[in-house]
């Protein structure tokens, strides 16, 4: 029993990481339109700022306030990559999706080459807090505390994700841009704006991915960002384009299925069965798991 507890709230923690960095790429693709494959470069961007903050900004710190202050420097750090990319790279080509792809993996791999150029291309010891690399008993199960904060932190964050898209006006432009663009853009509302909150709320979100990721693996690497943005592809496509809640739900269906799988069957074998489960939905329900069936 304590074997169950300990795969599932550890499969939970990564199923957080996963929903970290699909909710924004969901929401960027929903409403704009765009397959962002430079969205692991935040994730990227995150998590060194908050490791360099951690040893070389004053107050900040690998414990107490002093991480809550690196991770928060790490963040902003990853929305304003996402801004700048959205104004100078992405706004020019929303009517180009070809060109749209070329620029998003380009800037994948020139930020990858960057990170390495930086700091190098070995994996760095993440500065985590101390009771971070402890365990808690729950049920019989000694959980690893890094994971509980991953689950903790992607709880807060769907939770104010929906608020925000249920109840303020530049959600409520999110959502209907989401379902409709061109009802939007004929009402006279400037969607433009919205296009660039969303990239915000995106490389914010996996910016933090990226800072509680490297207290979750221990460590950080230039490549990490573009690993993650695979799974976080394959959460987003089975949740629904554009479903915050869809991602939630599929990261958990990943996360879960990627531990079981890897624990009771061979190391790997999890990430096969997610490409299946991945192709089945394609094949049984292609709009998702949460997304609306297209009509003419």
């Amino acid at each position: 029993m304590g074997t169950v507890i300990l795969l599932t709230l550890t499969g939970l923690g990564l199923a957080a990481l996963y929903f970290l960095v699909a909710s924004g790429l969901s929401l960027v693709f929903g409403l704009a339109d765009v397959l962002n494959f430079a969205h692991g470069l935040f994730l990227g961007v995150g998590a060194y700022a908050t490791w360099w903050a951690a040893g070389n900004l004053p107050g900040a710190g690998p414990d107490g306030f002093g991480f809550v202050l690196a991770v928060a420097f790490g963040v902003a750090a990853g929305t304003l990559m996402a801004v700048l990319v959205e104004l100078v790279l992405i706004r020019p080509l929303y009517s180009r999706t070809i060109e749209q792809v070329l620029v998003t993996v380009g800037l994948s791999l020139a930020g990858v080459a960057l990170l390495q150029a930086t700091w190098g291309a070995d994996a760095r010891p993440f500065p985590r807090p101390e009771w971070t690399r402890g365990v808690t008993g729950i049920l019989g199960a000694q959980v690893p505390n890094g994971g509980l904060l991953l689950i903790i932190a992607a709880v807060l964050v769907l939770g104010a994700l929906l608020a925000f898209l249920q109840w303020t006006r530049y959600g409520l432009v999110i959502r209907a841009g989401v379902e409709n663009r061109e009802m939007v853009t004929a009402l006279g509302i400037d969607v433009r704006k919205a296009f660039t909150l969303v990239f915000a709320i995106g490389g914010a979100a996996a910016a933090l991915a990226g800072a509680l990721g490297g207290v979750y693996f221990g460590t950080v690497s230039p490549g990490q960002g573009s690993s993650l943005l695979i799974f976080a592809f394959i959460v987003v496509v089975i949740g629904g384009m554009g479903s915050v809640l869809g991602s939630a739900y599929a990261a958990v269906a990943v996360g879960l299925l990627q531990q079981f799988v890897n624990y009771y069957g061979t190391s790997g074998l999890g990430d096969i069965c997610v490409v299946g489960l991945l192709a089945a939905v394609l094949l049984l329900r292609p709009q998702g798991i949460a997304g609306k069936v297209a009509t003419a």
